[in-house]
């Protein structure tokens, strides 16, 4: 069912680090990020901002370019152990008749700029700045108090394949989703807890949401609450609830733009190698949501698009139970 995993990869990828959005108001987004997520500030200019999650060390894990047109992910981005490792991904992408190219970025080390056989943005780099931790600056936390960034979730147009090529990079299943024979989700990770990368089958590349960890459950109240306060009410996207893989409470949220972000607690470790992934049958209701109503079919299928990046529909359109289908099947009463 699942590709075999290398465990000894070329290269060394050891976690899900940060992500490149294209804004159309860059102060809107930048008040959506701080004052209802509760990231803090590392640095701004007239057209960027570096932000970066309460116990985060490193310089950034979220940045917003101002843009023109369509708000659009520039670019996911992995942390490579050592120097070295990104002298290996140039010679090992070039090998593979991918694309690869160096590209000088503020606040980072050296920089490698890759794509996956699908045409997802992936930005490599060993080194950021490096900047305090505020998790015990309780007077300056807002939001939701988002500690750090935890994974990405992106669409392919076909997951097996998609998790092949993360598979020969290292990447694990901590579970995944299935339909008979056929793989429909996998959900990856290199850090050791459940997730860096969910691959989720549907036209893309595109990235479907990042996910930030929280404290505490109830900051996911907090969230909620602020986004109705700020004009955001309408915006809470999906939840709260809890997952079935994973085991989380979520809330996902939609940014000025439409950029999903999702804030959820934390999840199980997953570092030691007898332990198999867990299936989840992608027909159950539970698989989605443990408790309360499906998600709607917004949110099974906007997702933002990578920039310049072409697209590929998968063989079949996915047909997830939505809460739109869910709500045409319950029995009519009369009275």
């Amino acid at each position: 069912m699942l590709p075999i995993v290398d465990f000894r990869p070329p290269f060394n990828i050891t976690r899900a680090s940060h992500i490149v959005l294209s804004v159309s108001d860059l102060k809107k987004s930048r008040d959506f990020y701080v004052k209802i997520v509760g990231l803090v500030v590392s640095d701004e200019t007239a057209t960027e901002c570096y932000l970066r999650g309460l116990n985060e060390a490193c310089h950034h894990s979220l940045v917003l370019v101002q843009a023109k047109g369509e708000a659009t992910c520039r670019r996911i981005g992995f942390r490579v152990y050592l120097d070295e490792d990104l002298d290996i991904a140039f010679k090992w992408f070039k090998d593979q008749g991918l694309p690869a190219e160096w590209a000088q970025v503020a606040h980072q080390g050296r920089t490698l700029h890759v794509e996956d056989p699908f045409g997802t943005k992936i930005e490599l780099c060993a080194h950021m700045t490096v900047c305090e931790r505020m998790f015990l600056k309780f007077e300056q936390f807002t939001g939701a108090h988002a500690q750090r960034i935890d994974h990405f979730q992106i669409f392919a147009p076909d997951t097996y394949k998609s998790c092949e090529f993360y598979s020969r990079l290292g990447f694990r299943n901590s579970e995944y989703l299935a339909h008979g024979d056929k793989l429909l989700g996998a959900f990856m990770y290199r850090k050791g807890t459940c997730l860096d990368l969910a691959i989720v089958e549907n036209t893309g590349p595109k990235m479907h949401h990042f996910a930030y960890i929280i404290p505490e459950p109830q900051l996911i109240f907090t969230a909620c609450d602020l986004a109705g306060n700020f004009g955001y009410g309408s915006s809470v996207d999906r939840g709260p609830g809890r997952h079935g893989p994973g085991g989380m409470l979520y809330v996902y949220l939609l940014d000025p733009d439409g950029h999903r972000v999702e804030l959820c607690d934390g999840h199980y470790q997953t570092i030691d190698t007898e332990v198999e992934p867990v299936r989840w049958d992608a027909t159950s209701l539970d698989t989605s949501v443990r408790w309360g109503l499906p998600a709607t079919e917004h949110w099974y299928f906007h997702a933002t698009p990578f920039e310049n990046a072409s697209t590929t529909a998968p063989e079949k359109v996915p047909n997830p139970k939505t809460l739109e289908s869910y709500i045409q099947q319950l029995p009519r009463h009369t009275h």
